[in-house]
């Protein structure tokens, strides 16, 4: 089904593979000696970032992209964040759309303030506004600014146009406000690892399907970690632009930096399809093209798939769950006791009804569930059947209203209605747990993007747990036709045809606010009582005294673990205000003890004691002082860290950093970083992204650490960082790293923050 290789391999002609070691056959093929680095440049996305790169160098890039996009729980932080660096005109297409804020129900006027301001602000500096209601972010920008060969950088984690020819990244906001002000984003040249699709997925067999199976091939072992993900093969042609868009978007899920697909006839007619033709380019590999890693699907031989909780990756074949179900429920439950810290009492057993396993809710939805063709099919199984008077529910979100428009056109949602499903306007509430929440214990599958703990809306701290699972739109809609009971859409004999796809556009004609590129400075942007400026921050210190405030030993800890969704979503505008829920679900100690630390940096900055403000510090210091009597007054800074093992999962949200920031953050520290997003979040909010060799760590959640001249480490590029440990009134040393920075990024560090970085360049 699915095989990874061990080495980097060779794509001839775009059809066949050679493993990079059998150069006998290369020659055979090509007739010609081509080196690895001349094949890598005739990589699709070697071609793109070449095309984007400014720097001159393609080892060390530096991309402007075509057009930057947010939604309305990033894109007020990430204005505040540039009109504090001096903006005056957006100097990059920026679209502004209103898919997770949508209901207005919570907070008060909260959510509709933010709206508001995101429509002053784009009216102020030349932008593009998307109302809510109008279109999920993902689908407004394949249906309207995808174009082969363009690149866009999105503050969403799932910013993924790769099957339409775009290659597009998910960054935390700073990585928008440098784009905002002419900056570039800056990277090493990225590997590519190709992935190689062949046959054609059997009826019933959904994107969903596909993309779990990879996920569940590459995620665990990091095999495109970081990496930009290429796919070709001749299966590719067999796969309509819905599918490849559906397998696309959950490329997210594999870790990896970016995604990009050759481009064909079908694409083509997509475009076609949207007004837009003259954006389609094709795009083909060289005739030999040498790629990092690649990955084989077989797509005939994909069965119809679900990823069990706790995270995409935990992925068995339905036949496999139904098949083995309690070994499976109770493998599930033993990978909770890692997942959920035990904080609740959490068992699927009563799941089993009649030795099958009948869920709770099903969820079709968002950038990865509510595409046409996914709706259609889902419409075709469910005709005439009914989803059950019990507890079972069905609720579709179609991504965008034309394509809502076209399903009430076709009779789908007719159909889908007439079951008991309902059916819902474009939002991405239900996955990041701000709609459709289901019952405490409840079992929901869902074709959406994530199924983290607590994802769907639960808190632990209150008692409360549901569980997620991942599964194709096709497979939810056969197990709603069982009234609840697991099943794979394989089991159900019906007609896949989907009538043909008519895209009118006359509702964004119609809603949305377009400046066409024009700032209009007359225009004041509408704050409400809730959008709050970023605090000020201080500059790196000569010293550092840091408590370790949390430690994490989870294999891997998400950005929903460092800053929850759901309720937090409308105090994203207000940086004090958010910071409140910083490691609620994961740790709730957290806040408290970091804000008490935070005393200690504030009187600095105030101009007073910080051992008066902290009696804890007091014998610190004194330890301190038996190696470095110098640290002190005017050369030292106090803050938090936390250690987990590997943070940054998930989600592109820079609040999961800038949180930390707000209540006296200085440092991360990990054993690794689980995606460059997270760690550039740490970077762009002033905090050192800090490693430490695994293995037992020689401090403990409480303790002390000291780091004495971190200042001048970080500028003269020291990759060892020399540290202590706080105790029995002396000093143990340990050793921390640093890793790979940029100038700028260092500058960075060293001003405090971005904001400062851009004040002291203005």
């Amino acid at each position: 089904m699915i095989n990874l290789y061990e080495k980097g391999a060779y794509l001839v002609n775009g059809t066949e593979l050679v493993d990079e070691d059998n150069t006998e056959k290369l020659a055979q093929l090509t007739g010609s000696a081509l080196s690895k680095e001349e094949a890598r440049q005739n990589t699709i996305a070697y071609g793109i970032l070449s095309d984007h790169n400014t720097s001159g160098n393609m080892d060390k890039l530096m991309i402007k992209f075509d057009t930057l996009t947010s939604h309305d729980i990033t894109f007020v932080g990430i204005i505040q964040t540039a009109r504090a660096s001096g903006i005056e005109k957006f100097s990059v297409p920026y679209v502004l759309t209103n898919c997770h804020n949508s209901l207005c129900a919570v907070g008060g006027t909260i959510n509709e303030d933010d709206h508001m301001f995101g429509l002053t602000a784009a009216k102020r500096y030349g932008g593009m506004y998307v109302p809510p209601h109008q279109a999920v972010i993902h689908q407004f920008a394949r249906e309207m600014l995808a174009g082969g060969g363009k690149m866009i950088l999105g503050s969403d984690s799932h910013t993924r146009y790769g099957a339409l020819g775009t290659m597009a990244m998910g960054e935390g906001g700073p990585e928008l406000v440098k784009q905002l002000l002419n900056r570039t984003y800056d990277i090493n040249m990225p590997s590519v690892v190709g992935v190689y699709l062949t046959g054609k997925p059997e009826k019933g067999v959904g994107p969903q399907d596909v993309a779990l199976a990879i996920i569940g091939a590459v995620f665990e072992c990091g095999y495109v970690n970081n990496k930009v993900m290429e796919f070709v093969g001749p299966g590719v042609a067999n796969l309509s632009a819905d599918f490849r868009i559906g397998i696309d978007v959950m490329t997210t899920e594999t870790t990896c930096l970016s995604s990009i697909w050759k481009t064909d006839d079908t694409i083509k007619e997509f475009y076609e399809i949207h007004g837009r033709e003259k954006d389609y380019k094709e795009l083909n590999p060289g005739a030999v093209a040498y790629y990092d890693g690649m990955v084989e699907v077989d797509l005939s031989k994909i069965k119809p798939m679900i990823a069990m909780p706790f995270h995409p990756s935990n992925t068995y074949t339905i036949e496999e769950v139904n098949a083995n179900l309690k070994d499976v429920l109770a493998e599930v439950e033993k990978r909770a006791l890692v997942s959920l810290d035990g904080a609740v009492d959490y068992s699927l057993q009563d799941k089993i009804k009649d030795g099958k396993l009948y869920v709770d809710q099903g969820i079709i939805a968002g950038c990865a569930g509510g595409g046409y063709e996914n709706i259609c099919e889902a419409a075709n199984i469910l005709k005439g059947a009914s989803i059950g008077s019990d507890e079972f529910t069905l609720s579709v979100y179609p991504a965008s209203t034309p394509v809502f428009m076209e399903l009430v056109k076709n009779g789908a949602v007719a159909d889908l209605m007439a079951t008991g499903a309902v059916v819902k306007t474009a939002f991405c509430g239900p996955c990041f747990g701000a709609g459709d929440t289901p019952a405490n214990n409840a079992f929901s599958i869902r074709h959406s993007t994530r199924n983290f703990p607590n994802r769907e809306g639960s808190k632990l701290q209150s008692g409360q747990i549901a569980s997620v699972a991942l599964m194709d739109a096709r497979s939810i809609a056969a197990t709603a036709a069982n009234k609840g009971y697991l099943t794979p859409a394989t089991d159900i004999d019906t007609d896949f045809s989907v009538p043909k796809y008519f895209f009118d556009k006359t509702i964004y004609e119609n809603r949305v606010f377009d400046s066409k590129g024009v700032a209009d400075p007359s225009v004041e942007v509408q704050f409400g009582p809730n959008i709050k400026d970023w605090p000020e921050m201080s500059a790196l210190p000569e010293n550092l005294v840091l408590k370790v405030v949390s430690e994490i030993h989870d294999p891997v800890t998400t950005t929903d673990e460092l800053i929850p969704s759901g309720e937090t979503s409308s105090y994203r505008s207000n940086p004090l205000g958010l910071a409140e829920f910083t490691l609620s679900r994961k740790d709730p100690a957290y806040v408290g003890l970091a804000k008490e630390i935070q005393k200690a940096q504030k009187a600095i900055e105030a101009g007073n004691c910080p051992l008066d403000a902290v009696e804890e510090l007091k014998s610190v210091m004194e330890a301190v002082h038996t190696k470095y009597p110098e640290a002190g007054e005017g050369n030292i800074g106090v803050g938090s860290t936390i250690f987990a093992v590997k943070p940054g999962d998930g989600s592109a949200r820079e609040q999961a950093a800038s949180c930390q920031k707000v209540l006296g953050g200085w440092a991360n520290i990990a054993n690794g970083y689980a995606t460059k997003r997270y760690r550039s979040n740490l970077i762009n909010w002033g905090m050192l992204p800090l490693t430490i060799e695994e293995g037992e760590l020689p401090f403990k959640n409480k303790d002390f650490l000291f780091l004495p001249g971190i200042r001048k480490a970080v500028e003269n590029k020291d990759s060892r960082i020399r540290a202590f440990v706080v105790e029995d009134g002396g000093l143990r040393e340990f050793a921390l790293t640093l890793g790979e920075l940029t100038d700028d990024e260092r500058e960075i560090i060293l001003k405090g923050c971005l904001i400062n970085y851009y004040k002291e360049e203005n």
